[in-house]
């Protein structure tokens, strides 16, 4: 399925690759890039990109479920959290990431927190744009 029509397009402008920086195009954020030191960098003070893929897995999970929670009829917990674990390695022609959300409904039922998360899965764009390709997990905490 495709994109028809974007209701907002973000941009972000990097140099340096992952020793670099990377900028917002309106000016809310401009991050240094560290390479970590498990996959041969320095480990310095900056970001990567797999932290910020968790962010923002991790963030529009949390849309996702207020979205189906609100036309579903279910009610998520203000203090409701996703912990977001991306990881980087080898596949055969190159790296590839996998992905854990760790989903914390507190004083929802595990039942009906499993249903809003199958149901989340199934509207996110960020599972969207990886399904089929990356390795997604949820674990109920």
């Amino acid at each position: 399925m495709t994109l028809q029509h974007a209701l907002y397009t973000a941009e972000a402008t990097s140099t340096g690759g992952r020793d670099g920086k990377t900028v917002a195009s309106d000016g809310r954020f401009e991050l240094a890039l560290s390479t970590p030191k498990e996959l041969g960098g320095a480990g310095g003070p900056g970001t990567n990109p797999e932290q910020l893929f968790a962010a923002g897995y991790s963030a529009c999970f949390i849309g996702a479920m207020k979205f189906v929670a609100q036309r579903d009829g279910f009610k998520i917990p203000a203090d409701a959290r996703i912990t977001g674990k991306v990881g980087i390695g080898p596949i055969p022609n190159g790296f590839g990431i996998r992905v854990e959300l760790v989903v914390s409904l507190p004083g929802v039922d595990r039942e009906t927190a499993h249903t809003i998360v199958e149901r989340a899965h199934v509207v996110c764009p960020y599972s969207n744009a990886t399904r089929g390709n990356v390795e997604v997990t949820f674990t109920l905490a």
